[in-house]
């Protein structure tokens, strides 16, 4: 029997190199995740194309998504985010407010408030 696949969604993925949500594509990818990024410009982010939202996404299920939004933005997810059931919900630093995870845990979300590349035992300064 085959492990599942390790399937992540990057809210607020940019194809800018420099932003966090960028290197988390990266480093996911590297670590062998299929990743979804999510991006409501549409195109193309590290040769992967781009959701408008996390219904769009093909995957049967979701084990992680990662939140690199502001938290006025999140906040507004939440529900999105709670209909996928993912087995993880990470909220980046600089994501989170009092309010958001207060409203995740109502949704019946764990938030881990914690950065999702450290989590994969490597540093986003390994992506430059």
């Amino acid at each position: 029997m085959t492990a599942p696949e390790k399937t992540v969604a990057v809210v607020g993925a940019s194809a800018d190199r420099n932003k966090f949500s960028n290197k988390s594509i990266r480093a996911h990818a590297q670590q062998g995740w299929h990743v979804f990024p999510v991006n409501p410009k549409g195109g193309e982010i590290e040769g992967l194309p781009t959701y408008p939202n996390l219904q769009a996404i093909p995957a049967a299920s979701l084990q992680r998504v990662t939140m690199y939004v502001p938290p006025t933005v999140g906040i507004g997810l939440l529900e999105e985010i709670a209909e996928r059931s993912p087995t993880e919900f990470f909220v980046n630093p600089g994501a989170e407010s009092p309010e958001l995870v207060e409203r995740a845990r109502a949704l019946g979300l764990e938030p881990i408030l914690a950065c999702s590349i450290v989590e994969l035992g490597v540093s986003p300064a390994e992506f430059p």
